[in-house]
């Protein structure tokens, strides 16, 4: 990685863009580096749709995507090349692209399956995700995870990877439980042994709970009740062990946070999953013994985003009820949907802070509040919706498309760039409140902390005022920080904008998030 290096001055460089502190009373917050919650596993997004298409567009058009997404080298001024994704989301198609208009799905949402309809296995399936599984490998990036929306289509219920026609119960035939489980087994061996890519996480099952039922056309996907996923998660778990793949299994995905510690918009036969796989109460749905199965849930943050002060409070629930069961968290997938009213929905993509910050703020309550361990974006490339965090289109007259970043690619870059794999989260409080729950003003100053494996530190403060807000940063010591920002400002994409020796008086601009990041500070 290229290091960018500057005298230790003290001040932070003008010349850098910093807005010069203006006499006021700044907000205080204290880091207690003492007091640690959760391990940070990762940041990430998925290749869905869009790779099947870049992924196989010019090899200069798939670097330059390739550079924003998994880059941690920085430019000659010191400004990050991309934003660092620590885990890659590689799709494993069910085969609706063979199935073509038959397949009940949208042209641009279905992917292809390695397995074919006689029963051998076609690698050269999928080249645009491969490419894209290789070029993360090149870029270093320390986790891939595979993950199914649905089974292969011969072994459906429906003959279909979408669940048209049919109940909520999952869309696998009884007698291909095994069948399905040697299948995700031999794509991790055969991306292995074809591609040099190794798994570390499978994914079975997605989104299986609340009012979804997956009806076409639309995308691969399939209800489950929780039995089904126990049994489908014991049965793959065996394969694994039976043929020593140490590729660990991650459920359930769950579509909405509220299924996960109640019952939510469905029956007794889904929700309460943290309890359902991991108590040994529930003898029925009890997974926490498999030993390819680590103590860990992954759902998606959607629909629990308003009203704003919800947001904490549901939140702080799902921590508690973690808690109780010893079990850790994922955020593993979201975008913006229908009720996300404050920025005006999902639809019409948006490249301004205005989609930035409400995600900056979401993904600071999924950690504060929900101590996520890890947080994932869905696509990491979306057309004119706000399910991207690059914004791919065609101008009018042109035969190629044309991809482009945004503000929100570089405000997880804010976290992703700069809070490593084994980083810890620790206490924030500031100054005139009681409890850690006032480093965080939702219309305002957000401010959290973070210690690398190196042992440097990093505080993300997002600002979602439309004032400057001055700020004393206390507790982190002294030595060299660098100031990275993202606002609206021109080219403020994750920019170095200055370096101080200290974290008094710094001027937080409106409508921004900056990063500080540290080497070899000294203790106070």
């Amino acid at each position: 990685m290229k290091k960018f290096n500057s005298a230790a001055t003290g001040i932070l460089f003008s010349a850098l863009g910093f807005i010069p502190a203006q006499a006021s009373t700044p907000v205080v917050f204290t880091v207690d580096t003492s007091r640690t919650h959760q391990e940070i596993d990762c940041f990430g997004a998925s290749d869905a749709w869009s790779m099947r298409f870049i992924g196989e567009m010019p090899q200069q058009t798939q670097e330059d995507v390739a550079r924003l997404l998994f880059s941690r080298e920085v430019d000659s001024n010191g400004n990050p090349e991309g934003i660092g994704l620590s885990i890659w989301r590689f799709n494993i198609g069910a085969g609706s692209v063979e199935q073509n208009d038959s397949s009940h799905i949208n042209p641009h949402t279905r992917t292809e399956c390695f397995l074919t309809p006689d029963g051998t296995y076609d690698w050269s399936r999928q080249a645009g995700q491969r490419n894209f599984l290789h070029l993360a490998k090149k870029y270093k990036v320390p986790r891939i995870l595979g993950f199914l929306n649905s089974p292969p289509v011969y072994f459906t219920k429906n003959g279909l990877a979408t669940n048209t026609g049919r109940d909520g119960t999952y869309n696998l035939k009884e007698d291909k439980y095994n069948d399905f489980a040697v299948f995700i087994a031999n794509v991790v061996t055969g991306l292995a042994s074809h591609e040099g890519i190794n798994l570390d996480y499978i994914s079975p099952v997605n989104e299986p709970d609340g009012h979804w039922n997956w009806q076409g056309p639309k995308q691969e996907g399939t209800p489950a009740t929780k039995y089904e996923i126990a049994r489908l998660t014991r049965i793959l778990d065996k394969e694994f062990q039976s043929r020593g793949i140490h590729t660990r299994i991650i459920i359930p995905e769950s579509s909405d946070y509220r299924c996960m510690m109640s019952v939510h918009q469905t029956g007794p036969d889904r929700g309460y999953e943290i309890q359902s796989f991991f108590s040994p109460d529930s003898t029925e749905t009890y997974v926490g013994n498999l030993k390819s199965l680590p103590r860990l849930i992954a759902g998606h943050s959607y629909w629990t985003n308003t009203p704003v002060e919800y947001m904490k409070v549901c939140r702080k629930a799902l921590r508690d009820t973690l808690k109780k069961h010893n079990v850790g968290f994922w955020q593993s997938e979201v975008c913006i949907m229908s009720n996300d009213e404050e920025i005006g929905g999902g639809h019409g993509y948006d490249r301004t802070m205005k989609t930035a910050l409400y995600v900056a703020r979401l993904i600071h309550h999924d950690l504060v509040f929900a101590n996520a361990r890890s947080w994932q974006w869905w696509r990491a490339a979306g057309g004119n919706y706000k399910d991207g965090l690059l914004y791919q289109y065609k101008k009018p007259g042109s035969k190629s498309d044309t991809i482009v970043d945004s503000r929100l690619l570089w405000t997880l870059g804010n976290y992703s760039r700069f809070i490593r794999p084994g980083a810890i989260r620790l206490e924030v409080n500031r100054e005139g409140t009681t409890d850690s729950d006032g480093a965080t003003d939702p219309d305002g100053l957000m401010c959290s902390a973070y210690r690398n494996t190196d042992g440097g530190y990093v505080a993300v403060i997002i600002n979602y005022s439309d004032e400057d807000i001055m700020t004393d940063i206390r507790g982190l010591g002294y030595g060299i920080w660098n100031l990275y920002r993202t606002s609206d400002e021109p080219g403020e994409r994750l920019r170095l904008t200055g370096t101080t020796q200290n974290l008094e008086s710094i001027m937080i601009p409106r409508r921004s998030v900056t990063t500080l990041t540290s080497g070899g500070i000294k203790a106070e």
